[in-house]
């Protein structure tokens, strides 16, 4: 139900888009005051989750350990696992950033019979590993419409992801990518009991309108075939904040732009906000030094404790008639705590009398 509810959301979205876009008076509020508002939604919205996640302390060093940690010279230590240092530390969060290390190295339990069977799930790395890639594509790729000129990185970029020169215009590969890893993705939520049963609106919410914003990006470069130079003349005003919508666009492109714009306003309320938690998160980003230096609560206030001497003088007649050991002559402990000097041979010749 939750599925069908967030595919209904994003039809109706795209819908209104295309509806909307053959009105011609409705172009600037659906391609200039549109774009800006979930613009402003996204960039306010992700600075103020980032300042929020950034104002919080971290006295503690907790990073997620899975390797020897560094303590003895003769002992060997994981370096990239547990790192002691900066240069592991960012190595590590390169390859969680990048490679995504830790999704790799996941396993899945399931239940066979009676017996509990781990095995490896790669298929779940290699989807996300694939749709992350493919959309940084996308998004350098987009350079070409926003930036005068082009700068060569996305020229370059575009020449490799179209290298087959399938038809006309060639496809990209990117392209094909995206759509093949959101799909998997949403049948893994779909077909999984154990991951649909914790599967909430959002998060089929999330895939459809990513699914949708690269489908009628699609169908626009290739079936509909939008004009490109009016597309980026409009984008290069939006830019610039000077914005005009050329005549030439058609409907299709403000279906898409809506999309894209609900999905800017959308993202820093969402779990797409994970891009900018990932560098945050103390549990990756920090070193593990706890053995090395001795990390001390800034929040503790002082409070007056009681020491093991002072509870010890407190019950030192207690102690003594019961017959158990004390562990500090009275003179030291009466000296700690700034009393009376008083020898044990006194002190126990008094009690018993």
């Amino acid at each position: 139900m939750q599925m069908l509810i967030s595919m209904i959301a994003v039809l109706v979205i795209a819908g209104l888009g295309l509806l909307l876009g053959q009105v011609a008076g409705l172009h600037g509020v659906l391609g200039i005051a549109v774009p800006y508002l979930g613009g402003a939604i996204f960039l306010v919205g992700v600075c103020w989750r980032v300042l929020q996640w950034a104002a919080v302390p971290v006295p503690f060093r907790i990073p997620t350990t899975c390797g020897q940690q560094k303590s003895l010279a003769w002992i060997p230590y994981s370096k990239i696992e547990n790192p002691a240092g900066t240069a592991g530390t960012v190595v590590r969060m390169a390859l969680e950033i990048l490679l995504f290390r830790s999704l790799f190295r996941n396993n899945q339990a399931q239940m066979d019979g009676q017996r509990l069977v781990i095995g490896e799930n790669k298929y779940l790395w290699l989807g996300a590993l694939a749709f992350h890639w493919s959309l940084a594509v996308v998004l350098m790729r987009h350079l070409r419409l926003l930036l005068e000129p082009v700068p060569g990185c996305a020229l370059l970029l575009q020449k490799i992801d179209g290298f087959f020169q399938v038809g006309s215009p060639e496809w990209y590969l990117s392209d094909i990518l995206i759509v093949v890893a959101l799909g998997y993705l949403l049948w893994r939520r779909l077909r999984e009991p154990a991951v649909r049963y914790i599967s909430l609106f959002t998060d089929y919410f999330a895939l459809c309108l990513l699914l949708g914003v690269a489908l009628t990006g699609i169908v626009m470069r290739y079936v509909t075939k939008t004009d490109t130079a009016a597309v980026k003349q409009l984008a290069l005003g939006l830019a610039t904040f000077s914005p005009t919508v050329p005549a030439n666009i058609e409907g299709f492109f403000f279906a898409h732009l809506l999309l894209v714009s609900v999905l800017a306003a959308y993202f820093p309320f969402s779990k797409l906000m994970h891009l900018g938690g990932a560098f945050l998160s103390p549990t990756r980003n920090l070193a593990n030094t706890s053995r090395v230096k001795r990390h001390i609560n800034p929040w503790n206030y002082p409070v007056k404790t009681h020491t093991y001497a002072e509870w010890e003088e407190e019950f030192r007649d207690k102690i003594i008639a019961a017959g158990l050991p004390l562990s500090t002559p009275a003179s030291a402990t009466a000296a700690h705590a700034g009393g009376p000097v008083e020898s044990e041979g006194v002190r126990t010749a008094t009690n018993r009398s």
